[in-house]
């Protein structure tokens, strides 16, 4: 069986709103086996941050968040056993999280899973064809919209074996521990 394990993570604002990672979400992140791939979903804000994430897995696919100044794409597609996967940051959306906008921005880059953030507030999500995976704010850092929803992350595997499997699990920071928060699971 072919599998890949990918890294989701998106608003990390390190320095302008967050000192750095918890100790315990950078833990847990680093722990187990490596990852194929690693996603943000933009707003990182610092050159050290994006190094960070680059460092943590062969693949990257980095965007733009309207917080960076850094030079990076609007938006990145890729492919993963055959399901294409698409990343932007979401502030392409009015109002903030609006899956519809979202769905149709899928639809234009011909993904069928759509990586994003803005929001801070993290979702996993089907709406029609297409999975949204928004991993919130990897450091818990207040949203433009002033929320916070504290730190979390996605861990996704995509599994081929004669069918192929995404499967995405959506960690937060309860305390002093990480959980699972929700779980998806679809077949392509």
């Amino acid at each position: 069986m072919a599998e890949a394990r990918i890294l989701v993570v998106s608003d990390s604002h390190i320095p302008d709103r967050a000192d750095e990672i918890p100790r315990e979400i950078s833990g847990f992140m680093e722990e187990g086996e490596p990852y194929d791939i690693v996603v943000h979903a933009g707003d990182l804000t610092s050159r050290s941050t994006l190094e960070y994430f680059t460092s943590l897995g062969p693949k990257a696919y980095i965007v733009q968040g309207n917080m960076d100044w850094l030079d990076l794409p609007d938006y990145e597609v890729f492919e993963v056993h055959g399901v294409k996967i698409g990343v932007v940051h979401g502030d392409q959306v009015y109002p903030r999280g609006d899956l519809r906008r979202l769905t149709r921005i899928a639809g234009d880059l011909g993904v069928r899973v759509l990586v994003w953030g803005h929001t801070h507030k993290p979702l996993l999500a089907k709406v029609g064809n297409v999975i949204h995976i928004n991993p919130g704010s990897i450091t818990g850092a207040y949203s433009g919209a002033g929320a916070s929803y504290g730190p979390s992350l996605v861990i996704a595997r995509v599994k081929a074996s004669g069918r192929v499997l995404l499967e995405a699990r959506l960690y937060v920071l309860d305390g002093d521990r990480v959980v699972e928060r929700y779980r998806l699971i679809e077949e392509f």
